[in-house]
């Protein structure tokens, strides 16, 4: 009697998830055949292959498509692929696409909840202006420097090994951010290729690894949300707050009482904290790059907080500022080093540059000479086109909408306030139909004469809208800087543990080669 039972429930149970996941089916909109439970992130999930490499397959499943539906674990989520619906999404109608979806139940992170990337609406419209100050032109300006004294230390540390140096690429590039970040957010001196078990490294690279168990613990908040809210399922373990929270805080002490004034991201909270506006002044200034995602004017014109920003809510921008620029910035260098080095003609070209660039400032880089130099900002986007560090980015309706049927066979999609909508970066930006042969690096497609053809809304490697990455410029200018001050001196150049072509690991949410990213340095003779 129970085995029946059991064998009633069971079969109740797959009727479920059958209707479940015929839901896109069900509207009239293509989906593949599902893994009950797993949905599309079966395979990344069982380690099969990349998050990278699943996104661009399910792109490239239904090419005549302009949307079809995956699921994400159960969640369904309808994939966006034509760019005027793109635009309309992320610009045109943003007040109905105004959110990202909430990876993390409320009441289980406090900082994750409270951070730029996951508050929503009213909150979140307050604190992007808040923050907006921070990373315009100008600012970029006046951190330039701190920067570059941050690659020189690279440079000299290299230079001391006199030969050619074999690196892993992840390793030494993540070093790298994290002292940019200690050093313009926090204002913490970091030498982390020197001392390479410091304390901020550390909690960065532990904050950034997705393990198997933080790969589960996303399975779980997508599949149980409430099960994990009330189970409190952390994302990050206590010590990981625990560092940013009272990093936060001692720094705020230690300005407050010394009256120490610096023009980074943790002042400008500080002054928002005070009720004070900071104005840009970025006229005249030089942008960092064509990538540079520019801001949306209802940043500068929404209302300040209407309640004191906390320790908390500033630990919280800290966090997520830090999560973003170690990784992302850090993914960015190491395949732009990897197509240099599988590229050696672009590179020599790109190196010319920089000493024609070194001779006209008389050996000293200014933030001007670096950021009028055309081939290394056709470099830089040419990377982000083909290895975009966020294979897509995601909105969540918030007011009911509908995407018009226009080709034959098509229905039209009605969204209702909750549905989730995903726009596969890495998918358009390998797309045959805005960039030919898709798979070559080629820079060329960033030159003056090219970039004007580019298909609106087919190049977003730092999203589109008013809720794009706020952080374009710093990423931009920090890799920039790096790649002058190494290429003056060294050459990228394989060794036997390079592995060409590259093959992106299973075992990591994270873009990163399965056997590391391996590269020699060689110095350069003048």
């Amino acid at each position: 009697m129970i085995l029946w039972i059991l064998l009633v429930i069971a079969a109740f149970a797959l009727w479920k998830l059958s209707r479940h996941y015929n839901y896109w089916t069900d509207l009239g909109i293509k989906q593949r055949k599902q893994v009950y439970l797993l949905g599309d992130n079966a395979t990344v999930f069982l380690r099969q292959e990349s998050f990278f490499d699943l996104f661009r397959r399910l792109y490239d499943t239904f090419p005549n498509e302009r949307y079809f539906g995956i699921y994400q674990g159960t969640l369904p989520t309808l994939i966006i692929k034509d760019p005027e619906i793109i635009k309309q999404v992320t610009v045109k109608e943003f007040d109905h696409f105004l959110n990202h979806r909430a990876f993390v139940p409320d009441g289980v992170d406090p900082l994750w909840s409270k951070n730029l990337f996951a508050l929503q609406d009213t909150e979140w419209r307050e604190m992007r202006s808040t923050l907006s100050p921070s990373f315009t032109s100008s600012k970029m300006k006046v951190i330039f420097s701190l920067m570059t004294e941050c690659a020189d230390e690279y440079v000299k540390y290299f230079l001391k090994q006199k030969k050619t140096v074999e690196i892993e690429l992840k390793d030494t590039t993540t070093r790298y951010t994290n002292d940019v970040i200690a050093t313009v957010a926090f204002g913490v001196k970091c030498d982390s290729i020197n001392e390479q078990n410091n304390e901020f490294y550390r909690m960065g690279k532990k904050t950034t690894t997705f393990t198997f168990a933080r790969n589960l613990i996303f399975l779980l908040y997508t599949m149980f949300p409430q099960l994990c809210k009330a189970l409190k399922i952390s994302l990050f373990p206590s010590d990981i707050y625990d560092f940013f929270v009272n990093l936060t805080k001692d720094t705020i002490k230690a300005r407050e009482t010394h009256g120490i004034v610096r023009p980074d991201m943790l002042n400008l909270l500080l002054e928002a904290r005070k009720g004070k506006k900071i104005e840009d002044s970025s006229n005249g200034v030089i942008d960092t790059g064509f990538a540079t995602v520019e801001e949306s004017s209802i940043h500068t014109n929404a209302a300040k907080p209407k309640q004191e920003l906390t320790d908390i809510d500033i630990a919280a921008q800290a966090m997520i500022f830090f999560f973003a620029g170690f990784d992302s910035v850090s993914t960015l260098l190491c395949f732009m080093a990897y197509e240099l080095v599988v590229n050696p003609d672009v590179q020599k070209r790109l190196q010319e540059e920089i000493d024609d660039t070194l001779k006209e400032c008389n050996g000293k880089l200014t933030y001007e000479a670096l950021l009028k130099m055309k081939y290394m900002d056709m470099i830089i986007c040419e990377t982000l086109r083909k290895w975009p560090a966020a294979v897509g980015t995601d909105r969540v309706c918030s007011k009911p909408f509908t995407i018009e049927a226009v080709n034959p066979g098509e229905k039209p999609v009605h969204l209702k306030p909750g549905d989730i909508v995903f726009i596969p970066i890495n998918g358009i930006h390998r797309d045959p139909k805005y960039y030919s042969n898709p798979d070559t690096f080629d820079p060329e497609r960033f030159s003056d004469e090219n970039k004007g053809t580019i298909e609106p809304y087919t190049y977003m490697p730092f999203g589109l809208g008013p809720r794009n990455c706020i952080g374009s410029r710093f990423a931009i200018l920090e890799s920039k800087t790096i790649f002058f001050s190494m290429l003056s001196k060294f050459n990228f150049v394989a060794i036997d543990k390079t592995q060409i072509p590259i093959k992106l690991s299973k075992k990591n949410f994270n873009i990163v080669g399965e056997n590391g990213m391996w590269v020699g340095l060689e110095p350069r003779s003048k």
